[in-house]
């Protein structure tokens, strides 16, 4: 199996109020270059950095709850895997762009000068963005709709790659004493006008050493799914139980081959929030004492944001409003989450005190073992071609997971000992792209 590592202050909404948790704001470089280093020493396949582009707001119309009850503060995803490349040596290196709000031919220059930087360790998260707070800092009134934000999300993509293929990576000469530093055919211009997107073309800068950096889509919705299955070379995805996760992978390798592509190209990795303790009853009262530090506001503010529905203005100790059809922002995940409290009947508190712990992916609790083998399960099961670690919160001194686990799936024979050679790429077997002006 693969595994990456979520490079963040933790996603349970209580955990930066615990006392071991080290928080940053977006700030803190050498926590981050700890924690890479530390990942890397454990042999991971990646560092994951997530990003978003405002502070949520939609909770009761502000900012207020959140700065409150929350984490706020995102450390920039490129800049940071940039100074990443500079201390780490074998892990790969992926980031969060937003094909809603960032220019193809800035970003495909950012991301071959990390791949070139790094030799070869590059990814990049296309996400499509959520929330109008995001779509108001980048001019707009209101955020993309669902169908234009992923239409445009696949010509982000294709004009990414053509960019990446018009300098070619054998274009520069250097022959000085023939006076010749490139080869003019070596070149591409390619006058893309689309729906969203004019650019010219050729790059400015050569072809990355993989071809084009790795490509990562998160998302479980009927748009993603088919935009995923023509592009995502690696897929971040929630799925609560391994039933669904065996679902969503057969259909999602189904629809790859309806595109052409080899199921084996698309590395399916859902995200974990693993709660590691020395014994049962150790994890057991982690998990306990990481609830009760969540409040119901750092809950409704996150959900809130994510569906893009102010929920402040229903009952919280009322039953969640069906609110399927309205939602704008992650739709599918929140449908699932509302059909799913509905039909235990929580409260509207419930649901999203619930939902911030764990941000409705599966979060094993127990010993190294209990949780090495439910992960070897849903791997031999084919639920999954591995995992996205996701801390509950950031330990600046130990790591269970990492300490314990990783040694279990190692000796199980489930993940690799040490780092083959290669680009990240190679090493997750992922084929490198021919150059489409060839």
């Amino acid at each position: 199996m693969n595994l990456a590592l979520y490079l963040d202050s933790g996603i349970h909404q209580g955990g930066w109020r615990h006392p071991q948790a080290a928080t940053t704001g977006g700030r803190n470089w050498p926590l981050y270059r700890k924690i890479a280093q530390r990942a890397e020493a454990a042999k991971l396949d990646m560092i994951f950095v997530a990003d978003k582009l405002a502070i949520d707001d939609v909770y009761g119309g502000h900012l207020a709850h959140t700065v409150q009850h929350r984490q706020v503060g995102w450390s920039e995803p490129l800049t940071l895997l940039a100074a990443l490349a500079a201390v780490t040596d074998r892990i790969g290196l992926g980031g969060t762009v937003s094909s809603s709000y960032s220019e193809p031919y800035t970003t495909a220059r950012q991301l071959a000068n990390i791949d070139h930087i790094s030799n070869g360790r590059a990814a990049w998260n296309v996400v499509t963005s959520l929330t109008h707070a995001e779509a108001r800092n980048f001019g707009r009134s209101q955020h993309f709709s669902h169908e234009d934000r992923y239409r445009r999300a696949a010509e982000f993509i294709d004009v990414m790659k053509t960019l990446w293929d018009s300098f070619e990576e054998d274009a520069l000469v250097v022959d000085k004493s023939r006076a010749r530093f490139a080869d003019p055919a070596r070149f591409h211009r390619f006058d893309h006008q689309g729906e969203s997107f004019e650019v010219q073309g050729p790059l400015n800068l050569p072809r990355p050493p993989q071809g084009h950096p790795v490509v990562i889509q998160a998302g479980v919705s009927d748009a993603f799914i088919d935009l995923a299955a023509q592009h995502a070379e690696m897929l971040f995805v929630v799925q609560p139980n391994r039933e669904r996760a065996q679902q969503f992978y057969q259909t999602l390798k189904e629809r790859a081959q309806h595109y052409h592509r080899q199921p084996d190209q698309l590395r399916v990795m859902p995200g974990l929030v693993p709660i590691v303790g020395h014994s049962e009853r150790d994890a057991s009262d982690r998990a306990e004492y990481l609830k009760s530090l969540i409040t119901v506001e750092s809950g409704l503010s996150f959900v809130s944001a994510s569906m893009n529905i102010d929920l402040s203005q229903y009952p919280v100790d009322g039953p969640v409003p069906d609110l399927r059809e309205q939602i704008t922002g992650s739709k599918g995940r929140f449908q699932y989450v509302i059909a799913n409290a509905i039909e235990q009947n929580l409260t509207l508190g419930e649901m999203a005190k619930r939902y911030a712990e764990s941000l409705s992916f599966p979060s094993p609790t127990g010993t190294a073992d209990h949780i090495a083998q439910q992960m070897i399960d849903w791997y031999q099961h084919q639920a999954c071609d591995g995992f996205v670690i996701l801390p509950t919160y950031i330990d600046e001194n130990e790591d269970l997971f990492l300490s314990q686990v990783v040694p279990r799936l190692q000796d199980a024979g489930v993940f690799h000992q040490d780092y083959a050679a290669g680009t990240l790429r190679e090493r997750l077997g992922l084929a490198k792209p021919a150059n489409r002006f060839h």
